[in-house]
């Protein structure tokens, strides 16, 4: 009888320390300002790995984070050269591309996860899910799928940073990401996974603002509220510069 129970408390104790975790993400900044002269901003984006009763992790998980900005829709058009001049050529409409993805692990992707479980969260750039606008050919549309996240990439908008994710006493995660100066304003999503024997077993969600402040805020609210008036005043400022800039050449 005391065997007995003494196997069941066992197993009791194996099945608690066995249960999920629970994420408790934080990021450096919840709201990031756009004004003049901005070059862009560092994000860390941190947190802890703690049991459902507060205590210390007893599994080393791996972490991924995501940070992901709107969604816009986005054309891809492709150049062709024709007697010696580039001229586009064919084109895809894509519905609901992310204006900024930045990813960052603990280790490489692959290692962490098989390509399935990749797919089903999109932990990397190789697994973005694009939603092309049409019917169109599977091999064209990876190829202009591939075209879109390396144009991205080359802007600094889709980022893929595989070890950057920091992780202490298997308690404490850390990860630093990078806005561009061109960022998109709006609410951004930072999804943290995390990771034991290739199965996500627990996510977290935090997010941050990016908006506009000062002159640029105030061009953006007007551009959009009075397109109109805005369009002439900027057709005005333009024929206004043109002539005064005329006026200055004249008289050298």
């Amino acid at each position: 009888m005391r065997w007995r129970l003494a196997f069941l408390a066992l197993c009791t104790l194996l099945l608690g320390g066995a249960r999920d975790p629970i994420l408790v993400p934080e990021i450096s900044q919840h709201e990031v300002q756009v004004r003049q002269g901005f070059t862009g901003a560092d994000l860390l984006l941190f947190g802890a790995i703690l049991t459902p009763e507060g205590a210390r992790a007893a599994q080393d998980y791996d972490i991924v984070v995501v940070l992901e900005g709107p969604v816009r829709s986005i054309v891809v058009r492709e150049k062709q050269k024709v007697a010696g001049v580039w001229v586009n050529a064919s084109s895809n409409q894509f519905r609901s591309a992310p204006s900024y993805f930045a990813i960052a692990s603990s280790r490489p992707i692959k290692q962490i996860v098989d390509d399935k479980t990749a797919a089903i969260y999109e932990l990397g750039l190789e697994w973005l899910q694009l939603s092309p606008i049409g019917v169109i050919d599977p091999a064209q549309q990876r190829r202009f799928s591939s075209g879109l996240v390396d144009f991205m990439q080359r802007q600094g908008l889709y980022q893929q940073n595989e070890g950057a994710v920091k992780i202490s006493g298997q308690v404490l995660y850390q990860a630093r990401l990078s806005l561009p100066s061109q960022v998109q304003t709006g609410t951004y999503t930072a999804e943290t996974f995390a990771v034991y024997r290739g199965k996500v077993v627990a996510s977290a969600i935090t997010r941050v603002s990016v908006t506009k402040e000062g002159f640029e805020r105030y061009v953006a609210v007007n551009a959009e509220r009075n397109g109109l008036i805005y369009g002439l005043f900027v057709v005005i400022v333009s024929v206004g510069m043109g002539w005064i800039a005329g006026r200055l050449f004249a008289l050298v």
